[in-house]
């Protein structure tokens, strides 16, 4: 038999929950059919919160059992997940997307996935689309970004800098345009930061975040963070001995 959940959810003209709209679906999802409530004025909100004795909608019923939110809906049924606070998933799906654009881009214009220019896009793009985050607020970025590297410690001006040089080295280096200004650039950023987050990790044995990904992400400063300051370096070698063709 199908079961029958009630679903309490703000639908007003000018704001629809968007949490109620998930919670509508995850119960569909489960085989739920769903008495559908909604909460169409701040009144009638008020009002339902009041009755339930609930500080935030949508509310979800089964069986007469309130279940709560949409989280404590997820956990109801076995989804929700223990959240460990700091995750290297934000700059992992920067790689990814990095390197799919790259291999993309070489089945393009060479018609084979793996390439020389293929390993330096996958840099070029990655250093960007970090970059690009980065920007989102520099502001933000600043703060966490003095907080372990060595040269923006000492002179906070480089901090605002850092992800203009970014992002500046890496759209040269993708179109390998004036190297005489992306080479020193990422040779000179690459550097700093690789010795700012080795000593900080290893040395130090500091448990901080790193602001690779901006100022809002929670990605742990370590290996991760080092291998993106060792792969500008590599890539600014790679760039300075390599004929230009």
């Amino acid at each position: 038999m199908t079961q029958t959940a009630k679903l309490y959810r703000m639908v007003m003209d000018k704001h629809v929950c968007p949490y109620g709209i998930k919670s509508k679906w995850l119960l569909e999802s489960k085989g739920f059919e769903v008495e559908d409530h909604h909460l169409e004025t701040r009144e009638q909100t008020d009002a339902f919160k009041a009755k339930h004795g609930v500080e935030t909608t949508p509310q979800t019923f089964i069986g007469g059992e309130r279940i709560g939110g949409y989280d404590a809906l997820r956990k109801h049924f076995g989804e929700a997940k223990e959240d460990s606070g700091k995750s290297y998933t934000p700059v992992l799906a920067v790689f990814a997307v990095g390197a799919a654009l790259a291999v993309a881009l070489s089945l393009f214009v060479y018609q084979t996935p793996l390439t020389v220019r293929t390993a330096e896009w996958f840099v070029a793009f990655s250093m960007a689309m970090l970059a690009m985050l980065k920007l989102q607020d520099v502001e933000q970025f600043s703060t966490m970004f003095v907080g372990y590297d060595l040269l923006g410690k000492r002179w906070v001006p480089y901090a605002y800098a850092y992800p203009f040089l970014e992002a500046t080295a890496a759209v040269l280096m993708a179109g390998r345009i004036l190297p005489w200004i992306s080479i020193p650039v990422a040779l000179f950023i690459g550097t700093i930061g690789a010795v700012s987050v080795f000593y900080a990790v290893y040395v130090q044995k500091r448990d901080i975040k790193c602001a690779c990904v901006g100022g809002s992400g929670n990605v742990p400063l370590g290996f991760i963070s080092l291998s993106e300051n060792l792969a500008m370096i590599g890539m600014g070698i790679w760039m300075l001995l390599r004929p230009m063709i």
